[in-house]
């Protein structure tokens, strides 16, 4: 499992929260800036097989990779890896009653989603980085 970041490091893009509420909708503020989940089987990525280069919605920061994209089948965009580990930070999280890493932009510190591990998923990492479309947008290729 991804060790838990440095919860000091500041991230590089800080902006007041009434900027991020004016300049997200309000479904990506409540899933992007207040750990919010998209319902499964909803987003706009989670069956999506075009190639590109999956974004930050908030940032612009590339995150993920068509190429390490795969049907998990959990109603959400999965990803074995990110694109570099440095693009993502890992902070554990103990809501909902449970113990889950919790994955963030790097930049600027907007919520992903979870990463998860030991599923048995026939993937090069055997991790699943379950993330919500509406946290991602899709440049293509």
């Amino acid at each position: 499992m991804p060790e838990k970041s440095d919860t000091t490091a500041v991230p590089s893009i800080v902006k007041p929260d009434e900027q991020w509420r004016t300049e997200l909708t309000p479904e990506e503020y409540q899933v992007l800036r207040r750990a919010g989940t998209e319902r499964p089987y909803t987003g706009e990525y989670w069956d999506s097989t075009t190639e590109g280069v999956y974004e930050c919605r908030a940032c612009g920061q590339e995150l993920f990779t068509s190429n390490a994209k795969f049907d998990a089948g959990c109603g959400w965009p999965s990803f074995f890896a990110p694109l570099a580990e440095d693009r993502v930070r890992y902070i554990r999280d103990e809501s909902m009653g449970m113990a889950r890493i919790e994955v963030l932009c790097a930049a600027c510190d907007s919520h992903m989603g979870h990463v998860f591990e030991g599923e048995g998923f026939d993937t090069p990492t055997d991790q699943r980085f379950c993330m919500n479309s509406v946290s991602l947008r899709l440049k293509t290729i």
